[in-house]
């Protein structure tokens, strides 16, 4: 919610006014140790409540994490827009690679998420997730970075990038780099 609502420039309540109930977790985007909310008419939430304590649910001392959840709302715009921009360079970097084994739609690259299209029959998405993660001598050797990415395997020709407040832009230019030498490997 948060993602879209900064990507599209507009409030969360935009979105979600034709809800009848919305969530949102602070421990994802907004990066949050943890917590989240739920809203909805008042019946709603009331049920809500009595089973979450019906289940044994419940936090004490939950001020601090209340805390992480206000700073990460009040900084959400500056830092989600940071991860769009990375995410979008990211993106750009695969196109700019003109590779037969991977590429992307920028048009679809709207927030923190890129999916990658696996192709050409080369590696599975999986393959390409194991590569991208591992680290070989010839990697060091070659490009003096001794660097792990993380992607998960989407589908059967996809994969899934996504970023948080926690890659930064330089994070962002060693993963590309990373993808790069991959896709240089698997089609040599």
């Amino acid at each position: 919610l948060m993602n879209a609502a900064v990507a599209q420039g507009v409030e969360p309540a935009q979105i979600t006014q034709h809800c009848d109930s919305v969530t949102l977790c602070f421990s994802k985007g907004l990066g949050a140790p943890a917590g989240a909310v739920l809203a909805g008419c008042r019946d709603f939430v009331a049920e809500a409540w009595r089973v979450r304590k019906m289940l044994g649910g419940g936090m004490r001392q939950a001020g601090v994490l209340a805390a992480a959840a206000q700073f990460g709302l009040e900084h959400a715009a500056a830092t989600m827009s940071r991860d769009h921009h990375n995410a979008r360079r990211f993106a750009e970097g695969i196109q700019e690679l003109n590779s037969s084994l991977i590429s992307v739609n920028l048009a679809a690259v709207e927030t923190n998420v890129v999916m990658v299209s696996v192709g050409g029959g080369w590696l599975s998405p999986a393959e390409f997730c194991e590569h991208l993660r591992a680290v070989s001598e010839e990697e060091l050797a070659e490009t003096g970075q001794a660097v792990s990415v993380l992607l998960f395997p989407w589908s059967a020709h996809t994969v899934r990038a996504v970023w948080h407040r926690d890659i930064s832009a330089r994070d962002t230019e060693l993963a590309k780099n990373k993808l790069e030498f991959v896709a240089r490997k698997c089609q040599e």
